[in-house]
Order: C-alpha cells, then sequence, then structure tokens
C-alpha cells in the first residue's frame, strides 16, 4: 500500500543513495510527456524538501523545455535488489544553466561531468512510497562510459555547438533556453 510523506525521512534517502538510476517525468501544459532514466551518480538530497540533480548533454533536452512552461516534475527509484520499494518525490523545480549565477554554488555538490548542460532545483512537496513486488531484481555491472567518452571527445567548443543545432528545442518545438539569446 502506498504511503505519502511531507518530506524525506531517513529511510527515504538511504533507499536513494542505494540506487544506480533514477527516472525524471516532466510535461508541459500540451505535447508529449517526457520520462529519462538518469544516472552516473548525479543526484543529491539536500534537505527535507530539495534535491538537486545534473543533466549532462544527450540527444534531447525536454526537460528543460517543459520546465519553461509548466515547473512540475516527478522523480522516481526503484530497487532492483533486496528491498522491493519505489519511491517518487513530486513537487516543483526550475532550470539553472552554466551561465546563471547559482551554477558554482550548486555544481560543487555534484560530480564533474564532461557535458554537464543544466541543473535541476527541485522543491519536494511529497514523497511516496509503494510496493516494489514487480520490480525484476537486476544486478548493476558497471556505469556506461560512452557519454562521458563523447563529451570529453567533442570538448567545450563541440558541446556549444551541438547545444546549438541539437538541444535548442524539445521535440515539440519548444525552446529550452539552453543558447542565451
Amino acid at each position: 500500500m502506498a504511503k505519502q510523506f511531507d518530506a524525506f525521512e531517513d529511510s527515504h534517502r538511504k533507499m536513494v543513495a542505494e540506487q544506480q538510476v533514477f527516472f525524471v517525468a516532466t510535461a508541459a501544459p500540451e505535447g508529449r510527456v517526457n520520462l529519462s532514466p538518469k544516472g552516473m551518480d548525479s543526484l543529491r538530497i539536500l534537505g527535507a524538501n530539495r534535491l538537486i540533480w545534473l543533466n549532462v548533454t544527450g540527444s534531447g533536452n525536454e526537460t528543460a523545455g517543459h520546465l519553461k512552461q509548466s515547473d512540475r516534475m516527478t522523480i522516481m527509484w526503484c530497487s532492483f535488489t533486496t528491498r522491493p520499494e519505489i519511491l517518487r518525490a513530486y513537487g516543483t523545480a526550475r532550470t539553472v544553466h552554466t551561465r546563471d549565477t547559482d551554477w558554482q554554488t550548486l555544481a560543487s555538490q555534484l560530480p564533474d561531468l564532461p557535458g554537464a548542460r543544466q541543473i535541476y532545483d527541485m522543491q519536494v512537496d511529497m514523497v511516496q512510497s509503494s510496493c516494489g513486488y514487480a520490480v525484476p531484481f537486476m544486478e548493476y555491472q558497471e556505469e556506461r562510459p560512452v557519454l562521458r567518452d563523447w563529451a570529453t571527445n567533442k570538448g567545450a567548443d563541440g558541446i556549444a555547438e551541438y547545444w546549438d543545432t541539437r538541444n535548442r528545442t524539445t521535440i515539440d518545438g519548444f525552446e529550452t533556453g539552453i543558447v542565451e539569446e
């Protein structure tokens, strides 16, 4: 049976720390809902009702485009190991770009990853836990090096060009704010 909480509790923090992957969902008022898996140890819970996560350059930039129109965000973790549990954090988020004044302060709390593109700063208004009885057991092997290697090989100029040509808009044509106009 699902249980709702006003904030992260210690058991939630422990569960989150044990996970290698989390999922992020956002939606603009119109268009497609986006649901993306994330990893690379890129999320930190900063307080009872706040978390941040680092977004690295990828093929799409849906989250940024959605948040410009609607600040709703849901993050989900599910345990693939011993504990059959699913945890969701619901709330609102803002996009912090590399050019923003608070980038450095937030980035100092996250891993230094090549291709870092945005930080999402989320205010959590509800945490929900539910059973994960149908989630299969899976073993973590290792992080994939592909995205890290790709961004390193592109270099800063190549990443900037990629943002300009591939990350300016969502698949529904919404501006993402990745390139300052």
